[in-house]
């Protein structure tokens, strides 16, 4: 059973408040692995993050990742959620200079959907735990208004 949507599909935001730019400045990755396009929420209070990447058929993994229909990969959709994590936490402590969260390990990842070349693919973060020995979040992937994937994320400072 799908856990409940970490916000309403109703009250995910639509506009950007945070670009790419910013995105960069907080997260190392670049180039072919820059899963996320903007922040659409960044609520330290309510312990959320909600990014968004605009798939299009020209990602590195559409050749071979189905031919004839493309799939994004699950590896790809947990990354995205990976990166936001790091996002959120690089937010929330600014003087870590070029440290950040490094993918830990994740625990009961479920894939409930596909994503494909013209999808928004949502990914949404409800930050668990920032203490100094577990850095922890839900995160979960919308499609629409379909829940597409879910899992729960540890991180590490690196």
């Amino acid at each position: 059973m799908p856990a409940p949507f970490i916000l309403a599909v109703d009250q995910i935001p639509t506009e950007e408040v945070m670009g790419i730019d910013k995105i960069r400045e907080m997260i190392p990755q670049r180039h072919e692995m820059e899963q996320l396009d903007g922040i659409l929420l960044f609520d330290p209070d309510n312990k959320i993050a909600i990014a968004y990447k605009d798939v299009t058929d020209e990602e590195f993994w559409v050749r071979g990742h189905i031919p004839g229909r493309p799939l994004m990969p699950g590896v790809i959709m947990c990354e995205a959620a990976a990166q936001l994590c790091s996002f959120y936490f690089k937010m929330c402590q600014p003087d870590l200079g070029d440290r950040f969260l490094g993918f830990g390990g994740m625990d009961s990842v479920r894939f409930r959907g596909t994503v494909a070349p013209g999808d928004r693919f949502i990914v949404l973060v409800r930050n668990i735990s920032l203490d100094r020995r577990l850095k922890a979040f839900d995160a979960q992937g919308i499609v629409g208004s379909k829940l597409v994937f879910e899992a729960r994320i540890t991180g590490i400072e690196v």
